[in-house]
């Protein structure tokens, strides 16, 4: 019941933080504008059940569409590097921070409403969101978590009648959106440029005793490196999942990186049509600095810049000792992910899974093949019928370059223990059918504006299971038409 929801609905961050004694400024409290004649989109019954909230009770409408207030929601404050220059402050411009609810488990689950109105941080803009970027953030967020990759989620998607203007008249939206912290590097970045040592260690052992508290007994430092040393880990890991699965976030600015390593901050966002290692899915981004193959570096870079932030906290040869592990953590888990979607043998020796890998993209690139599908319909190139596959690459299949990768790949294949039939599911299992391509999320939204939300449930259903036959939707894991070439997506995206 929705009065379960208030009595649950608990503040730690903002009593934590609201008020402190040094009169250091973490958040401010505001309130919700609410949006005029508000409608749900959708909503993740799954998710919502998960955290014992009744997603049918008409009254969750006002407190996710701003209508009723909670007492201590707030905005934070932070500050970033973006596009590889220093920012200054920044904040919670258009987020505001509801407070935590449990999960089954018992885990904290934060709450965020996404478009709920202007902030004191809100630099001058309106503090709103729009349906289009809306549904692409509401899509993403859950087919990253179908996908099996660490990222936030969205609870609800709301539509109203409320006008906003961005290079036309838009409707005003919401997207109440959950994550296990949003605490991000700009948080530790804006008190260590304010030279607050306090404030940064403040934060620090909050992590800790949320989501660490088995740590929290430890002397101060040996705290404070076990929390470094796992955003680095969750890092290299996080970035290492999305190169196996094409997706590119676009906008990696230090204030969108989480300390927990989840996917946050979902804007100009593309998955991979054909392979394109320099592929550039913001047109904000006029440097290529947030390609497609330079995420892995720029993890690294922002990683640098938290590394920085912790210099109060402690010594700099600890940080840079875990600095330098983040490449092999990288690559150890990018190689896995890509000999598991190869279907390659345990035992095959690191050189010769690197370079199936290495050649595979290579030509995939030089043939213009779609990623996804590719990948796919690798899993039959066994079966002595691999025309699908061949179909998919087109004529370039006759080339000897690629058939002297198949000879090699077969080969690695055959030294496997594991049945062909049950490589094969093992592969279905890591390689999806169905992605969020930017034609998908563009028809849903155009369907969306003309009042049908019916797209949007679609493609959210498919995408919660994106590793499964869906015969019913066979449609959705087609090749993009042409007109997709034209979609552009940026920063105001």
């Amino acid at each position: 019941m929705l009065s379960t929801f208030e009595q649950q609905l608990t503040h730690p961050f903002a009593e934590r933080f609201g008020d402190t004694s040094d009169g250091t400024r973490y958040l401010s409290n505001v309130g919700p504008t609410p949006l005029n004649n508000p409608r749900f989109v959708h909503r993740n019954r799954a998710l919502l059940a998960e955290l014992g909230i009744a997603s049918d009770d008409s009254k969750l409408l006002d407190f996710l569409s701003g209508s009723k207030a909670v007492p201590k929601s707030c905005a934070t404050v932070y500050s970033g590097h973006q596009f590889g220059h220093w920012a200054g402050q920044l904040g919670d411009g258009r987020a505001l921070f509801l407070g935590e609810l449990r999960d089954r488990s018992g885990a904290r689950i934060e709450l965020q409403l996404k478009g709920a109105g202007p902030t004191p941080y809100s630099r001058f803009a309106d503090g709103r969101a729009v349906l289009r970027s809306s549904i692409r953030e509401y899509l993403c967020s859950e087919a990253m978590h179908g996908l099996g990759i660490a990222t936030t989620r969205a609870l609800a998607l709301l539509d109203s009648d409320t006008t906003v203007q961005r290079e036309r008249p838009e409707r005003g939206a919401i997207v109440c959106r959950s994550a296990r912290s949003f605490l991000r590097f700009g948080h530790f970045e804006h008190f260590h440029y304010a030279g607050n040592s306090v404030a940064v260690a403040a934060l620090a052992d909050y992590l800790v005793e949320q989501h660490f508290p088995n740590w929290a007994e430890l002397p101060a430092e040996q705290r404070y490196q076990q929390l470094f040393a796992h955003a680095v880990t969750q890092t290299a890991r996080t970035i290492a999942a999305w190169q196996s699965v094409g997706f590119a976030h676009g906008v990696l600015n230090s204030d969108n990186m989480s300390l927990l390593g989840d996917t946050l901050d979902y804007g100009p966002f593309g998955f991979l049509d054909h392979y394109q290692p320099g592929f550039i899915c913001n047109h904000s981004d006029s440097t290529g600095r947030y390609a497609f193959d330079k995420q892995p570096m720029i993890g690294l870079w922002n990683l640098n810049a938290l590394a920085n932030a912790f210099l109060s906290l402690l010594p700099s040869e600890p940080l840079v000792e875990q600095l330098g592990s983040y490449q092999a953590q990288f690559e150890q888990t990018y190689r896995e992910r890509m000999r598991a979607k190869l279907g390659l043998p345990l035992e095959s020796p690191v050189e010769e899974v690197d370079s199936l890998v290495a050649r595979l993209l290579t030509l995939l690139a030089e043939s213009s093949a779609d990623y996804t599908r590719s990948l796919r319909f690798l899993a039959q190139i066994d079966s002595g019928d691999s025309h699908v596959f061949a179909a998919e690459i087109g004529a370039n299949w006759q080339q000897q370059e690629w058939q002297l990768w198949r000879d090699d790949y077969l080969a690695a294949l055959e030294k496997g223990p594991t049945p062909a039939v049950q490589r094969r599911l093992a592969m279905d299992a890591v390689n999806p059918k169905y992605i969020l391509r930017n034609y998908l999320a563009e028809q849903a939204i155009q369907a969306a504006e003309a009042g049908d939300y019916g797209q949007v449930e679609r493609l959210f259903n498919v995408l919660s299971e994106p590793f499964q036959e869906q015969p019913e939707q066979e449609k959705l894991a087609a090749l993009p038409p042409a007109w997709a070439e034209s979609i552009s997506v940026s920063c105001s995206s």
